[in-house]
């Protein structure tokens, strides 16, 4: 089992910052690509960013210029900065996370999400 805990989320007015961190754990073998999701409202959930192994990137057009991704491959975390915000990017986020975990079978892909973080921006 691979477990992602997302923390960072809250209420924040137009034009300010929260920064996300999500952590996984478990029997992790390792991560390949890292990414945020997120859904608003009666909306389907969106990409807005990934991250690979190596730091290639993937942004959303929604928010390209505003946040950034990031990741500790040693501490099996990854960041989302995110900066000018605007009502529009009010949502629940969600990390993902992709790789092989070890397990006393052998060696198995995993396809994981963190249980959410609300995202508020209001004013």
């Amino acid at each position: 089992q691979v477990q992602l805990v997302e923390s960072g989320g809250g209420l924040v007015q137009p034009g300010g910052s929260l920064r996300l961190s999500c952590a996984a754990s478990g029997s992790i073998f390792s991560i390949n690509g890292m990414g945020w999701y997120r859904q608003a409202p009666g909306k389907q959930r969106e990409l807005v960013a990934t991250i690979s192994s190596g730091g290639v990137t993937n942004y959303a057009d929604s928010v390209k210029g505003r946040f950034t991704i990031s990741r500790d491959n040693a501490k099996n975390t990854v960041y989302l900065q995110m900066n000018s915000l605007k009502p529009e990017d009010t949502a629940v986020y969600y990390c993902n996370a992709v790789g092989v975990r070890r397990d006393i079978y052998g060696y198995r892909g995993f396809d994981s999400w963190g249980q959410g973080t609300q995202v508020t921006v209001s004013s």
